[in-house]
């Protein structure tokens, strides 16, 4: 339910704030006064598209707001959106005099389309042209299935999930068609470059290895001759080296060993030089013929070092790129090899989904046409309740590509006199009787909604019993949820719970419109202009009294 609208700064609206009621609220006002303004800024709370030029003149942005009945379902639908204990959820919209606009929800930004979602559940709007919808097969399906009741809800979600399972085993099957075409030339191609990289066995521990052996390698004469000359220092084959030297100079210092504990000390760190310096003379030449060993280490290593950076540079650029892209290969490889198997299983996948289709969709079949007799019966006595006896209505299904509602299409069809063909009502119904048609379906295909029905001028193109009439409808609908109905109507005017008049002060500049909440000793008032009386007028007085009686 709505609670309050806020306008603010929109076309003629300085500033209005209306406070409705369960039922039946209307809203009447001149010609020419902005009633669809209101109408307009429900629609921007249906997250619809801005005008330009809908901002008052002088003010930097319009504003609109709605403050609704927070309904369980929507609430886990809305989350942390809202507090947990929230009663209330305010919906609204801000547009800037440049055009931009702001969507809010709760309080907190949102896009256009979240306001579309959160307040279709919210507002069903019906302005002077939304009626012209029902002409639409899509929402004479939608009707039918809601007079079907509940249980057909349930078959409808039932055949859209079987259909996007059947669309998901399509697109599965188109994919593992595309794989078979190219399949066998891709798995030469894996195959290749996991031989690849399988026969050189790339190791990062190897390769820095391997770089070492090579700068070792491209050195050796230096590195021997290096060699070769510290080991002959210290050792040579002839003649004295520093090892020599060392044991002369370690016996001279024995001389003195036991007596001062100081030059103990000395000689214990001679001696332990002297062995640390033939030590090494011996280290050094085994290094030195160990680089002797073999000529054709270098090329090898320049060979294995080529092979790995081949690879690097094809597979990213290191080892570890190496390894996994031939890692992908392999599961790649696998996913190919399997592929003819995944087919057949998709396939049977596919055909299992449009069986289920085929099972919801004559489900839904079934239930339509048991469901389509009753409702056209009602309809046509709906629409004799609304002055137009003898219409008769008729729906007709027919068969057409499965979807995610099934396989059938429903068209209505109307002959508004005996005696008429009965034809597709977009044909059949001029605007006075659409509406009426619309009004009789409302009340028969109750969806379980109880979102506000908004009437934009919906009675247009009736008068006299056929008003009265279509008031008495839009009061039955009122009787289980809000209703807002913007006529021009008293005979429809004076049934309203609660009545907002909306009036043009075209003196001021800019012209402004406001929107007053009636007294019911005003409603009389508003009734007798709305008959086109004078307001002292007793006889239109009188009859707007016994309207307002009536009601």
């Amino acid at each position: 339910m709505l609670h309050e609208l806020r306008v603010e700064n929109l076309l003629l609206i300085e500033h209005a704030e209306l406070r409705l009621v369960p039922g039946l609220n209307v809203l009447t006002g001149e010609t020419g006064a902005g009633k669809t303004v209101l109408a307009h800024a429900l629609d921007l709370l249906l997250g619809g598209k801005a005008r330009s030029g809908i901002v008052r003149p002088g003010a930097s942005e319009a504003y609109v707001e709605g403050v609704f009945e927070l309904p369980a379902d929507l609430r886990a639908q809305l989350g942390e959106r809202v507090p947990a204990d929230a009663q209330e959820l305010v919906l609204a919209r801000r547009v800037s005099a440049e055009g931009r606009t702001r969507a809010l929800i709760g309080g907190r930004s949102a896009t256009a389309t979240d306001l579309q979602e959160i307040a279709g559940v919210l507002l069903a709007f019906y302005g002077q042209h939304e009626h012209r919808r029902l002409t639409l097969a899509s929402a004479q399906l939608d009707l039918l299935d809601a007079f079907c009741g509940p249980d057909q809800a349930a078959r409808r979600d039932a055949c859209a999930a079987a259909h996007t399972a059947v669309r998901a085993a399509e697109r599965r099957l188109e994919e593992l068609a595309g794989l078979a075409g190219a399949r066998e030339r891709e798995l030469d191609l894996l195959a290749f470059e996991l031989a690849e990289i399988d026969d050189a066995a790339p190791d990062e521990a190897e390769e820095r290895e391997l770089l070492a052996s090579r700068e070792r390698l491209r050195h050796v004469e230096t590195l021997r001759a290096a060699a070769w000359g510290g080991a002959e220092a210290i050792a040579p084959d002839e003649g004295s080296g520093v090892t020599s030297l060392l044991a002369a100079g370690g016996a001279a210092l024995d001389a003195g060993s036991g007596v001062d504990p100081q030059l103990d000390a000395l000689l214990e760190r001679w001696h332990a030089a002297a062995y640390e310096a033939a030590d090494i003379g011996a280290e050094l030449r085994r290094y030195a013929e160990h680089l002797e060993g073999d000529p054709g280490a270098l090329e090898r290593c320049e060979e294995r070092l080529a092979l790995l950076e081949r690879l690097k540079r094809k597979h990213g650029g290191s080892i570890e790129a190496v390894l996994a892209h031939g890692e992908r290969c392999r599961v790649r490889h696998a996913e190919l090899e399997g592929a003819e198997l995944a087919l057949e299983e998709a396939q049977a996948q596919h055909a299992e989904a449009v069986e289920q289709r085929a099972v919801a969709s004559r489900e839904l079949r079934v239930a339509r046409a048991a469901a389509a007799p009753a409702m056209s019966s009602a309809v046509a006595q709906a629409l004799s309740d609304l002055a137009m006896a003898g219409a008769t209505f008729e729906i007709r299904l027919a068969e057409r590509e499965p979807g995610p509602l099934g396989a059938d299409t429903a068209e209505f069809l109307l002959a508004p006199n005996p005696g008429v063909p009965a034809a597709p009502i977009r044909d059949a119904a001029s605007g006075g009787e659409l509406s009426r048609v619309m009004l009789a379906l409302l009340g028969v295909a109750n969806d379980g909604s109880q979102a506000t029905l908004v009437f934009d001028e919906v009675d247009a193109g009736i008068g006299g019993q056929t008003a009265r009439a279509v008031g008495a409808r839009l009061q039955e609908l009122a009787a289980t949820r809000q209703v807002l109905c913007i006529t021009h109507l008293p005979q429809i005017a004076s049934l309203g719970d609660r009545h907002f008049s909306i009036a043009k002060d075209a003196t001021a500049e800019p012209a402004r419109t406001t929107v007053t909440e009636l007294a019911d000793g005003e409603v009389v008032g508003e009734l007798v202009r709305m008959l086109g009386a004078d307001a002292d007028d007793p006889a239109a007085r009188r009859h707007a009294r016994e309207l307002r009686k009536a009601a």
